[in-house]
């Protein structure tokens, strides 16, 4: 009996592999205006299935059954789906010509309502920025990135969107940073951790320009930077790049200090994967750079982890874990010795070494209905690790626990609703700003409308309350509402208003010590800031033959109350700098961005740029009049234009930033010897300044590219903040690959 049925089990098998479907699609993908292969199109069919066309465009697909659906797609183009039918062993040629889209116009956002939706039919202005851009442009600071963003510049890491923030010193931010959808903020300065956050792993970066709180809360006063991280696709991906470069000498050779070239290099890399049901991805990066100043040199440490499991039992449901760390070790530059031979110099006495740890987990549960019920709640577990050697007396560990439950459901095709709850538990033990535990708790909804069929309208409300030590703060109630209306198949009109507020950060109320000549008072009765913005805008996207692109106009006004700006001053406690609600601010402005797309023969240009005009003043709060008097660190023009160039395997970049001069300081940087030689400085060298940096890229096949980068290519002098010379100009080589 046993070999019968062994003969028939094998009789069986035979037959099953006998009739076995297996076909072969091959073909290749060529942009359709200039007809040159499209090397790294993703060939997607099905959930594990899918293929990359190498250097020359050509792609090639197995199927095992007669009807296959086949998508093909690559950023900054239309995707292409095509359906085909073949017969067992059949090779069958399908070539496809892929369009530049209407330059981001239809692009899927989530940071605006807590949702996907295409940025064009957003109420608010949005920036977005691809992960191709940074390595395109060897970026690997976080901060780079804003400050090639139009109408946004960090001064020494603190960021500021349309003029809404000017320099505080390290402490408070009135922008908030998330690493998917989550506050990136420390508890105890409530600054931006910007050496932190994982590039070596984005998708792309969402940046809200305006009041955000109504949907993210504190710190969202002037805007929201959303760092979204990359999720695994059908096909694996293994990026990686490894770089090296040198700074030259500045312009004043007077201030060269160092015998050898100062030298950088950094390295990182990341794989994303699908492992059956599970989503996969872990990446890392390393930078070590010896500073073109003497005692500001940096050793930089990431790694994250993401795992995201798909349930088979339970449709819609998913759940799992977001793991980020990193270590950073460095010296910060906060005062020069003197305006000339010593610009590049820190003054030894206010120069501290700083060793930094960064650990978040992230986990998170999932569940989606019929397209029309979502349900999520996520958290962050955020520790960081501030020690000073050689000043133990300002470490400090602040840690924090974040958690959100968030409810969206489509009540009919008209209407749908956002709504959720949110607590934010901070605990800080330090001798620098003393022991403290801070507790949040929000809850908001917003309505989402659409009363006609090229209409949409935003209605949301905040209510948050604040205790810090047992005691509470008052609570806030806070309002946004907006419409985008379709004029035309790519015209689209807005308009926002929107509501904001920010709770000082513990060091902003008990920060205490003295860097050299610089003294930090604490103010435990500092009081919260609020403000507004309005705006109106147009978006308008472009299609003229191989032309295409977009085109954004929208004209703003921000006013705030109560901003909190570090005033120096005679105290009770001595002579020093202490935070104090004495700004009452006034910003108006307008901001123009465009892209635009298009070929010449065979080399396929694109420009981009923005420019943005932004008058900030203070106001009497008791007449309503503006003062006259100019907003601290501010500026009234800023604007960058980019021409990236593609012909065969060569690129080439070029991009210019303009900014004018800085309206007002700080007095004390110009009547004491703070910074020695400073006022005579400020008023030879505080005007508008340009930069100009250049790219050239070489694909060596379909998965490596070599590129040579000079940044600051005219070696201009140009500087943030007071005292903080900006890098001089320097090259660097980067090997990159994508696998």
């Amino acid at each position: 009996m046993r070999p019968v049925l062994t003969f028939v089990l094998l009789v069986s098998t035979l037959a099953l592999n006998g009739n076995q479907f297996k076909g072969v699609i091959k073909g290749r993908i060529t942009d359709k205006a200039t007809k040159e292969p499209l090397a790294g199109a993703y060939v997607i069919y099905g959930r594990q299935h899918g293929t990359m066309s190498d250097s020359d465009g050509n792609y090639q697909v197995t199927a095992d059954q007669p009807k296959l659906e086949i998508t093909f797609q690559l950023i900054g183009y239309e995707s292409v789906k095509k359906e085909v039918e073949l017969t067992s062993s059949e090779t069958l040629e399908l070539n496809v010509e892929m369009e530049m889209r209407v330059s981001e116009i239809g692009q899927v956002v989530v940071s605006a309502n807590k949702t996907e939706q295409k940025v064009a039919e957003l109420t608010v202005s949005m920036d977005v920025v691809k992960s191709s851009f940074l390595n395109q442009n060897h970026i690997t600071d976080a901060a780079d990135i804003m400050n090639r963003t139009p109408g946004i510049e960090v001064l020494d890491g603190q960021a500021s969107v349309r003029g809404g923030s000017g320099f505080s010193y390290g402490a408070g931010s009135r922008v908030l940073a998330l690493i998917d959808g989550l506050p990136v903020i420390s508890a105890d300065a409530g600054n931006i951790k910007w050496q932190f956050l994982p590039l070596e792993n984005i998708s792309q970066i969402e940046i809200i320009k305006g009041a955000s709180s109504v949907l993210y809360g504190s710190s969202a006063l002037n805007g929201v930077i959303n760092f979204r991280t990359a999720d695994a696709s059908n096909i694996p991906e293994t990026r990686f790049y490894a770089e090296a470069g040198s700074f030259g000498k500045p312009r004043d050779r007077n201030r060269i200090w160092w015998d050898s070239p100062r030298v950088f290099s950094s390295a990182s890399f990341s794989h994303l994967r699908k492992i059956g049901n599970t989503d996969f991805g872990i990446s890392g990066s390393l930078l070590l750079d010896e500073g073109y100043r003497r005692l500001n040199d940096e050793q930089l440490g990431r790694i994250s982890l993401k795992i995201k499991h798909f349930s088979k039992k339970h449709e819609g449901l998913n759940y799992g874990i977001n793991l980020h760390t990193g270590y950073d070790a460095k010296k910060d530059f906060i005062l020069w010795e003197d305006a000339d031979s010593g610009a590049l110099k820190q003054s030894p006495s206010t120069a501290r070494e700083f060793h930094g740890i960064f650990i978040a987990a992230d986990p998170f549960i999932g569940l989606r209905r019929n397209d029309k019920t979502s349900h999520d709640l996520r958290m962050r577990l955020q520790t960081t690790l501030n020690r000073l050697p050689e000043s133990s007396q300002n470490n400090s560990d602040a840690s924090s626990i974040y958690t959100e439950y968030q409810f969206r459901h489509k009540l009919s095709s008209k209407v749908s609703v956002t709504a959720g709850a949110s607590e934010n538990y901070s605990s800080v033990v330090s001798n620098f700003f003393g022991n403290h535990h801070i507790m949040n708790i929000a809850g908001y909804a917003q309505f989402e409308l659409k009363p006609l069929n090229r209409l949409e309208a935003v209605g949301g409300i905040r209510v948050e309350s604040f205790r810090l030590d047992g005691k509470n703060d008052r609570t806030i109630p806070i309002f946004r509402a907006g419409l985008n209306w379709q004029a035309a198949d790519f015209t689209f009109l807005r308009a926002s208003f929107g509501q904001g507020y920010r709770y000082p950060s513990l060091a902003e109320k008990f920060a205490s010590t003295t860097l050299g000549s610089v003294t930090i008072i604490p103010n435990p009765y500092i009081r919260s800031e609020s403000g507004w913005s309005t705006e109106l805008g147009v978006k308008q996207g472009v299609g003229l033959g191989s032309l295409t692109g977009q085109a954004d106009l929208s004209f703003f006004f921000l006013q705030n109350s109560n901003m909190i700006e570090y005033m120096f001053g005679l105290y009770p406690e001595g002579l020093g700098f202490r935070a104090t609600n004495i700004e009452q601010s006034r910003i108006y402005g307008t901001e123009l961005e465009f892209s635009l797309s298009g070929s010449i023969g065979r080399v396929r240009n694109t420009i981009t740029g923005g420019y943005t005009f932004m008058y900030p003043v203070g106001y009497n709060p008791q007449t309503h009049r503006n003062t006259g008097i100019y907003l601290k660190y501010r500026r009234k023009h800023s604007g960058t234009i980019t021409l990236n160039s593609k012909w065969q395997k060569f690129s080439a970049d070029i991009t210019l930033f303009v900014r004018s001069k800085i309206l007002n300081i700080d007095e004390v940087f110009l009547t004491t010897p703070i910074l020695p030689g400073f006022s005579e400085y400020w008023a030879n060298d505080n005007k508008t300044y340009e930069v100009l940096d250049a790219v050239a890229g070489y694909k060596l096949n379909g998965s490596l590219t070599i590129s040579f980068q000079v940044k600051n290519l005219t070696n201009k002098e140009y500087m943030g903040r007071p005292g903080d010379i900006q890098p001089q100009r320097n090259y660097s080589l980067r090997l990159s690959g994508n696998f």
